[in-house]
């Protein structure tokens, strides 16, 4: 259904129901109780309870109900070098793209705003890429589902954040400024989440699919404030997986032995003394295999 069919036929009785609603997401787009997750890794759509995959769907799109999302959010890895499947714990990370997370232990944080970090300067990370990424976090229904309201966490990467409208492609940012000029909150729609078959890494657009019908719209009301739809848009990846364990870092790689070089014996001079005997001392343990990365928390992002 194109734009103008369906913003062109609006249901009044729907609209009013979210007329006067304090802080939508249209704005908030347009704008710098279980740990359910929808992943977007490998391009298809994985549905994550509690850090364990239950389901897979290899759609291209999926259909939803946006009932909160996020300021923009930042997350750096350190020095850990993604593996596909590998999950990891950021080492810093900020829930509004200023400053570091209270959470974020002391000694991990790389400065005290986001602005004058040494992270967030280009060529920090691979290439020319910033070390530090930006990312928002979406709270949705799923359609089929809403009256049940259970709440999923998307995360998207800045790809399926930033941009222009393409073709009717539209990244989140640009879709919630299409949803503002026709005068209608995002979470008064069922919206289309398609993976961008054209980007080599897994890339979000969205675009309106209809409006919610009476029971639905009740539903996502209730939901836009409850403290599953908040805990969804505040934790990160690993946080919403619920484990806690800091992983182990890699030891240091032994240095190598030197090559002994033999020396020629010098000839002994007349009427030495005796060399003195001189105890060996013990020989130093010998280090334990380096250990491989274990006991890894949350999900490299996805």
């Amino acid at each position: 259904m194109s734009a103008m069919t369906l913003f062109g036929s609006k249901p009044s009785s729907i609209l009013e129901k979210f007329q006067g609603i304090e802080n939508s997401i249209s704005d908030s787009l347009t704008s710098s109780s279980s740990n359910r997750r929808i992943s977007i890794e490998g391009g298809v759509f994985r549905e994550i309870i509690g850090g364990k995959e239950v389901r897979v769907n290899e759609e291209r799109s999926m259909n939803v109900a946006i009932i909160g999302v996020s300021p923009l959010a930042r997350m750096w890895y350190g020095n850990v070098q993604y593996v596909k499947g590998m999950k990891v714990k950021p080492q810093c990370w900020s829930n509004d793209a200023e400053k570091p997370s209270p959470d974020v232990p002391e000694a991990q944080r790389q400065a005290t705003n986001c602005r004058n970090c040494k992270q967030d300067i280009k060529g920090s990370g691979q290439g020319e890429s910033k070390a530090c990424r930006y990312q928002r976090r979406v709270a949705v229904l799923l359609d089929g589902e809403i009256e049940q309201r259970r709440v999923y966490q998307v995360t998207l990467p800045s790809t399926s954040i930033f941009g222009d409208a393409e073709n009717g492609k539209m990244p989140l940012q640009a879709y919630g400024l299409h949803c503002k000029a026709h005068n209608t909150p995002v979470e008064a729609l069922v919206t289309e989440m398609r993976f961008d078959t054209a980007s080599s890494t897994p890339k979000l657009t969205f675009k309106e699919v209809r409006f919610l019908n009476d029971a639905e719209a009740d539903a996502v009301l209730a939901m836009r404030d409850h403290e599953d739809t908040i805990r969804a848009i505040i934790l990160n990846v690993s946080q919403m997986d619920g484990v806690s364990e800091e992983p182990k870092q890699l030891a240091a790689p032994e240095a190598k032995a030197e090559p002994k070089v033999e020396k020629k014996a010098e000839p002994k001079a007349e009427a030495a003394e005796e060399p003195k005997k001189v105890a060996k001392k013990a020989a130093a343990p010998a280090p334990t295999p380096d250990s491989d990365l274990a006991d890894i928390v949350g999900e490299w992002d996805d």
